[in-house]
């Protein structure tokens, strides 16, 4: 697993702009059908995963226990135990023949990657919750391959406004907020065998 983190940047020294998530439009009508099903379940019901569902803890700005390798099939869960950001995993699959590491992909052309077509799955989760959204694809990993994956929320950005833009817009929600918490180092690359 390679996870990168640059405690250069703090999240309150950043400049607050309007910033539209690259894939947000494509994924707003699945992500307000997320928000109104989380609205019928509680905390315990959020939490209540499979002893064969791979949990990530997100915080600000990594992913907690990745592992290097996981099998096609394997379920996501994640939760966010940040105090006041919003944090989502967006899984990109990765082209066969790509064959830089994640940090190269991050330093050179992530734009690329993002505007290359919809992610694999995201998932979303508020500050200090275990209640996740899941706003694209079904919680699994289908497809062998390496996995680029990455949280492109605005640093500051309120969770409640984000969550609401989203569930509200046919197009990227427009929010306040800094950069995407990837310039904070919060991405990794996971590898999904056959």
């Amino acid at each position: 697993m390679t996870t990168h983190t640059n405690t250069a940047h703090d999240s309150r020294s950043t400049r607050r702009t309007t910033h539209r998530s690259p894939f947000a439009g494509s994924v707003a009508a699945l992500a307000a059908l997320g928000v109104v099903a989380l609205s019928g379940c509680g905390a315990d019901d959020a939490a209540a995963f499979d002893d064969d569902v791979l949990e990530v803890e997100m915080n600000d700005f990594h992913y907690g226990e990745l592992p290097e390798r996981v099998q096609v099939g394997t379920e996501l869960a994640v939760s966010n135990a940040a105090d006041s950001e919003l944090h989502e995993f967006v899984a990109f699959r990765l082209a066969d023949d790509d064959e830089r590491t994640v940090e190269e992909i991050m330093e050179g052309d992530v734009g690329a990657i993002l505007g290359g077509g919809l992610p694999a799955m995201v998932h979303l989760a508020p500050p200090g919750s275990a209640e996740q959204i899941i706003a694209v694809g079904d919680g699994t990993f289908a497809e062998p391959g390496r996995y680029l994956i990455l949280c492109a929320i605005p640093t500051g950005a309120d969770p409640a406004e984000y969550l609401a833009a989203a569930a509200e817009s046919d197009g990227p929600p427009q929010v306040d907020g800094g950069q995407p918490h990837f310039m904070n180092g919060m991405y990794a690359e996971i590898e999904v065998t056959g």
